[in-house]
């Protein structure tokens, strides 16, 4: 996740904006630069790399100025350079921005129709573009801002500093988390409340598709619409916490929410969605010399690799074994040293997992894995290793950390159908295209948590579920089966759709509630007759699924969570939080412990 900071203050901010990333440094990121305002007149210094590079550089050509904002970025679109580092600006304005701007090569196709010359490869100058030439139309800089926000599409956050304005930052949400720190005669605005830590613990959160007017006396917020809204001011635990809650009640809750940001720079690592070609030096594998996978997780990170191993064999025609970590090693499978094992842990330090690995290399097998700590003994033991930037992940039951493990096996499968020729240029171009959208149709959904929020207050009073689903939506319907298992303690189990009359129909019943996972594609049909066969029995269906699929699904609903269109490819991460959000607020009425849920770790270390 890029981090963002902003001061209007009353003392020189360049060193405290420096500080203030050093907070966010957990985030990750590939360079990071501030710029403030001397004079009036826009300074900047950037630094591909670490801080440590930044603050050389204002250690040799140092920055003055009151006002300031400051950014570290992992790279989406154009090479982690110094060129393309944030800030970046005109000579009006300087913007700092997390997410993607899904547009850019639109706008900037206009823009520069229009005259307007780009410096860089990034989507985020086409917002310092767009803005410019409204102020160029005679816009304030509100009005700019205002307007350019109509104009872009995707998840992104933005914090804009403008020239000879030394008393006004312009910030917006859509997607992306930005916070607004209040101080005296001094305001402050960050990713999160730990940027904010050293300087308030007064603060307050933009909900999704407000923007703020910022002076050092006051703080002015609009919603998506216009209209002036008042936002909860809060006292943050950020002095105390490295990570803390928001205005979130869960950790769980914040971290479902915190999807569209993680999802984007993952993906971002991985592809560029520039060339719409993957990264080599991320993906530095060569599937063509390989002629199998074997791939072994534990719990969630099992029907992630589940889900991979369609992508896998559909895109990269590439077999592919799976195996849950723990019966791996015990099943004495035959192996080959032209294969790739692949392991796949949030933690890294997954018992089974890792001995699953070391089974492996006394095999002589290339070791690969896919981790969300990089420092972990997994990481540390493989010759590959995948990070899946989804930060710290405190709630037990994984969310962020899961979709994440689906976009580093989306962007590998489109890597490995690249290198053995399965897929041409084209065809990466158009599956990274599809992916690049996926934080936007997350946002999306999240936006349904009222309407999940309310049936949630039927499911809570069951004791059983059943979950359903083909194809990708198969190990999805097994992971939410787990979601409710984990944290409200409701027995559920996750089955293929096709299985139903092999057994699982006999439990159907009026008190059984079914949710069936089921966006319109060609396995529709299919599943449709599935929900038929349990509407019959009087089940309770909680059909999940787009427009297409509840016209056409012909039976009663107990309810009908009708999700964005989506490509096919990104299908699974975005009925992902549907199904979190359903374990979540069952949990949440049932008033289990969500975060710390009975019995369970977060990192399970021992067999």
């Amino acid at each position: 996740m890029c981090g963002i900071i902003g001061i209007v203050g009353t003392r020189p901010v360049a060193p405290l904006l420096v500080d203030a990333l050093k907070r966010l440094e957990y985030r990750g990121y590939d360079s990071a630069g501030v710029a403030t305002l001397e004079e009036g007149a826009l300074a900047r210094r950037r630094a591909e790399g670490k801080l440590v590079n930044l603050e050389k550089r204002l250690a040799s050509d140092p920055l003055d100025g009151m006002i300031g904002i400051g950014h570290t970025r992992w790279a989406t679109h154009g090479a982690p350079t110094e060129r393309n580092a944030h800030p970046h600006a005109t000579e009006k304005l300087a913007v700092v921005h997390n997410g993607i701007i899904e547009n850019f090569a639109e706008l900037r196709a206009m823009l520069e129709s229009d005259g307007y010359h780009f410096q860089t490869e990034t989507d985020t100058e086409a917002v310092a573009q767009l803005v410019t030439r409204e102020m160029d139309n005679g816009k304030t800089p509100v009005e700019a801002v205002r307007e350019s926000l109509s104009q872009l599409k995707g998840a992104f956050a933005l914090a804009i500093l403008f020239t000879d304005e030394d008393d006004l930052l312009i910030a917006a949400r859509k997607g992306s988390p930005l916070a607004i720190g209040y101080g005296d005669g001094e305001m402050f605005l960050g990713s999160d409340a730990i940027a904010l830590a050293p300087f308030t613990d007064t603060v307050s959160y933009l909900d999704d598709g407000d923007w703020a007017v910022l002076t050092r006396n006051s703080a002015t917020i609009y919603d998506e619409n216009g209209a002036v809204v008042s936002r909860a001011i809060q006292k943050s635990a950020g002095t105390a916490f490295l990570v803390n809650k928001g205005n979130h009640r869960h950790f769980m809750e914040k971290e479902i929410h915190e999807q569209p940001e993680v999802i984007s720079h993952t993906l971002a690592h991985y592809l560029d969605f520039t060339s719409g070609k993957a990264r080599p030096e991320s993906v530095s594998v060569d599937f063509s010399k390989i002629d199998r996978l074997a791939i072994s997780a534990c719990g969630t990170a099992f029907y992630a690799a589940s889900i991979g191993k369609y992508w896998f064999e559909q895109i990269a025609r590439m077999p592919v074994d799976i195996d849950i970590a723990s019966e791996f090693r015990y099943r004495e499978m035959p192996l080959s040293k032209d294969s790739l094992a692949l392991f796949v842990s949030q933690s890294g330090e997954t018992a089974d997992t890792l001995a699953s690995l070391r089974y492996c290399k006394s095999q002589g097998l290339k070791i690969a894995a896919i981790v969300n700590v990089k420092e972990s003994t997994i990481a540390r033991e493989s010759d590959v290793v995948f990070p899946t930037l989804a930060g710290p992940e405190i709630g037990v039951a994984s969310t962020k950390a899961f979709t994440c493990q689906l976009s580093v096996l989306a962007s590998l499968a489109i890597k490995a159908g690249r290198d053995r020729g399965t897929i041409d240029e084209k065809e990466e171009q158009r599956l990274i295209r599809h992916l690049s959208v996926a934080p936007r149709f997350a946002n999306e959904v999240l936006r349904l948590s009222p309407q999940i929020e309310a049936v949630c207050r039927e499911l809570m009073l069951v004791k059983h579920a059943l979950y359903l689903g083909r194809g990708t939506s198969f190990p999805l319907a097994m992971e939410g089966a787990l979601k409710l298992k984990e944290i409200s303690y409701i027995h559920a189990e996750g089955y293929a759709a096709g299985e139903l009359k092999h057994g699982p129909i006999a439990l159907i019943d009026e008190t059984m509630p079914v949710i069936v996972i089921a966006p319109y594609d060609k396995l529709y049909e299919k599943t449709v007759s599935n929900m038929q066969e349990v509407a019959a029995r009087g089940g309770r269906i909680i059909l999940i699924t787009d427009a297409k699929g509840a016209a056409h699904a012909n039976v009663k609903t107990l309810d009908t969570i009708v999700l964005p269109d989506v490509p096919e490819i990104i299908a699974p991460l975005i009925y992902a939080l549907p199904i979190q959000m359903l374990a979540y607020y069952t949990a949440v009425f049932m008033g289990t412990d969500v975060d710390q849920p009975r019995n369970l770790a977060k990192s399970v270390t021992v067999e």
